[in-house]
């Protein structure tokens, strides 16, 4: 900066620098600060500050389920398995875990427990042993829903413990089984005798009387994405598809068509098979659907 034809230079207070390395220099109104040593020192403050400290789990090493809860709709065909796992060394030996069932579900006509009833056991070697549970579809109509409470209560191994901690957490582990609609579940679907099935269709209903499949194009169009479709339960094995437009997404475009129809359910199987009448902007085409429960 020059004032009357002189040149001056202006330094910062030593005290604001101290320790920073080589006082900053100002000249022509700008700063020209040698930082090297300051930068030096920022990055060594902030690494050291940075690092992150080892936590090693010492034990005491302990046996536990997994997780805490889990729930599930009755209409549920698939087992449920309960994992239960060896938080330390694999051991040399099979592992066997006692345990006990409460709760308002009722086993055998709620659920049924796969395998060896109240005991679960983790192979030599292994860290995870499994409850397997099969739930009974007995849906009425009801709504409501049950719980089983499985607690861990004693391990063969000297060098285990039940729970982790002195509040044993993990020994508990509750299953809650909601019940379904008659017509909930998942299901398979066919539009031909000689079509490939397609699966994994879920039938939902939150009052027992509208239902919402998610999924109706079994090989019929093959759409990018499910086509959805409501229905009605009628209360008497018969059903009704109210006139309805969907959307058929094919990737870089798509379609509405407008859909109704009837139907009719297998009260023993529950298969439910479904006429429909669908039309676009120009042609109308009819076609049969089953479903049939997984």
């Amino acid at each position: 900066m020059s004032y009357q034809g002189r040149n001056y230079q202006k330094r910062a207070p030593l005290s604001f620098w101290r320790g920073a390395g080589p006082v900053p220099r100002f000249a022509g109104g700008e700063v020209i600060i040698e930082m090297k040593s300051f930068l030096i020192y920022l990055v060594i403050l902030t690494v050291s500050s940075c690092e992150t400290e080892k936590i090693i789990f010492n034990g005491p090493y302990h046996v536990r389920f997994t997780d805490i809860a889990l729930t599930e709709k009755e209409s549920n065909s698939k087992v449920i398995k309960i994992e239960v796992h060896n938080a330390g060394p694999a051991l040399t030996e099979d592992v066997a875990i006692s345990y006990t069932i409460s709760g308002d579900a009722r086993e055998g006509i709620d659920y049924e427990i796969v395998g060896t009833r109240e005991k679960v056991s983790i192979q030599e070697g292994e860290y995870f042993g499994y409850i397997e549970v099969q739930l009974i579809n007995n849906a009425n109509n009801i709504l409501r829903s049950q719980d089983i409470i499985f607690t861990l209560t004693r391990v063969n191994s000297t060098k285990l413990e039940v729970g982790q901690g002195e509040g044993g957490i993990g020994k508990k582990f509750t299953l809650s089984i909601l019940d379904d609609c008659i017509l909930g579940g998942i299901y398979s679907g066919t539009s031909g005798a000689f079509s490939a099935p397609t699966g994994n269709i879920a039938i939902t209903s939150s009052d027992c009387e509208n239902y919402r499949i998610s999924n109706w194009d079994v090989g019929i169009f093959n759409a990018a994405d499910p086509v959805p479709l409501n229905f009605i339960d009628n209360g008497d094995n018969s059903l009704t598809v109210r006139r309805q437009t969907v959307e058929l997404f094919f990737g870089f475009f798509s379609v509405d068509i407008d859909v109704e129809g009837v139907g009719s359910v297998n009260p023993v199987t529950r298969e439910i098979f479904l006429s429909l009448t669908f039309e676009d902007s120009v042609n109308t085409y009819s076609v049969t659907i089953t479903l049939k429960p997984e």
